[in-house]
């Protein structure tokens, strides 16, 4: 029963992944049919964070209350609705109706999914968890690509990915017994060192503290905030940039944003074994140069085929440093603090996917989108500098205690 569960959660990741990058890649063609400037699709992916921002706040005590598989299921077949409803939608105002939607029920079953998997299964399956969100994300753009080359037919796509998620929902309602079951049964949980932990301990029990006091904490963050403005950035705007730079067709973009996502999958895959032989930070830093290079590509004024090279090197150097980030918290912080910094580096991190892209969208539209690349650039760039200066304060603390 265990195992089965486990099965069922990885397809829930993938179908997690499955409608984070299908605004991105279909844009270029909602734009024209629904008369929309550039900049909307910034709002409407600002107001589909939002929804996640707040559902990721209210989730702990909605899952306390109902548990985690009615939370994981009621969340999917909200996210089968609101991508159904694009489907419909026929003006500007529906889709920020179904955005909001769309956002709750996603922030909702991620924090739902992860707090399980952490109690009641060993730590490496969230690093493969996360690598199998990215093979929805990979997924998303390439079925969208088979429909958005005829008319009205990006709807056709946001209807396939309905009917896989509401598939997906029909197959968590019936497992709804299994959840209870297998959670009466895990008397521990296991931290992500494997090491067992009561699984009644709860931020209740840990003393009140000022987490950003701690040094390094704050700078932390702004990674965070960073790191996921870039990859939110290059999922949203990467297709309208080989488009109308480029001069790509539509269905082309979207694959090839595809293979940015197809490069933080396997980067993220490769990752966990490449653990055993390298440290979270050089990892960090290896990742963050690696991105930059390809960023750097973007810039330069080269074939067309060189930005496919620089997106797949955007997403495989992107790979790493969100888990990796996480992963370092309880070294950087202290086992004691590192829950607490935790659900603040979460809350910037959906910060930064919700604002960033949009305020590239916002200049682009009085500029042009070919300022893209170097938006790109300059967030990696403050993020390897916010990333080593924490290196540095955490050479000086350790320097100190010893």
């Amino acid at each position: 029963m265990t195992l089965l569960l486990l099965v069922i959660i990885y397809l829930a990741f993938i179908s997690l992944g499955l409608p984070d990058p299908l605004l991105g890649a279909a844009w270029p063609v909602m734009q024209q049919e629904l008369g929309l400037p550039l900049e909307a699709a910034g709002f409407l992916f600002m107001t589909i964070a939002g929804g996640t921002i707040v559902s990721s706040l209210v989730s702990g005590r909605i899952i306390m209350r109902f548990g985690t598989g009615k939370v994981t299921f009621f969340s999917g077949l909200m996210t089968a609705s609101a991508l159904l409803g694009f489907y419909f939608a026929p003006s500007i105002m529906w889709l920020v109706a179904w955005s909001i939607l769309l956002g709750l029920g996603a922030g909702a079953v991620d924090a739902a999914l992860n707090n399980y998997v952490a109690n009641n299964y060993k730590a490496h399956h969230m690093s493969w968890l996360h690598s199998f969100w990215g093979v929805g994300a990979t997924l998303g753009p390439l079925i969208m690509a088979q429909f958005i080359s005829g008319q009205h037919a990006w709807r056709s796509g946001y209807l396939t990915i309905s009917v896989i998620q509401f598939t997906l929902a029909a197959i968590l309602l019936f497992s709804l017994p299994l959840w209870n079951r297998i959670s009466k049964n895990s008397n521990i949980a296991l931290n992500e060192n494997s090491e067992p932990i009561h699984a009644e301990t709860s931020c209740e029990d840990i003393k009140p503290i000022k987490p950003l006091q701690i040094k390094g904490v704050k700078l932390s963050m702004f990674a965070f905030l960073f790191y996921c403005g870039v990859e939110a950035t290059v999922g949203l705007w990467g297709s309208s940039f080989l488009v109308n730079v480029k001069e790509l067709p539509a269905s082309v973009a979207a694959q090839w944003v595809s293979f940015y996502w197809g490069g933080l999958t396997i980067g993220r895959f490769l990752t966990g074994f490449v653990t055993f032989k390298m440290s979270n930070r050089m990892l960090i830093r290896t990742g963050q140069l690696i991105a930059l290079i390809g960023a750097i590509l973007l810039v330069l004024p080269l074939p067309a085929i060189v930005s496919l090279v620089g997106f797949i090197m955007v997403g495989f150097g992107l790979a790493p440093i969100f888990p990796c980030m996480l992963h370092e918290t309880p070294a950087r912080f202290g086992k004691t603090h590192s829950q607490t910094i935790m659900g603040y580096q979460m809350a910037v991190a959906y910060t930064g996917s919700a604002f960033m892209p949009p305020l590239l969208g916002f200049l682009a539209s009085n500029t042009t989108i070919g300022i893209f690349p170097f938006f790109i650039v300059v967030y990696i760039v403050v993020m390897l500098l916010c990333s080593e200066q924490l290196n540095a304060v955490l050479r000086r603390r350790a320097v100190v205690s010893n």
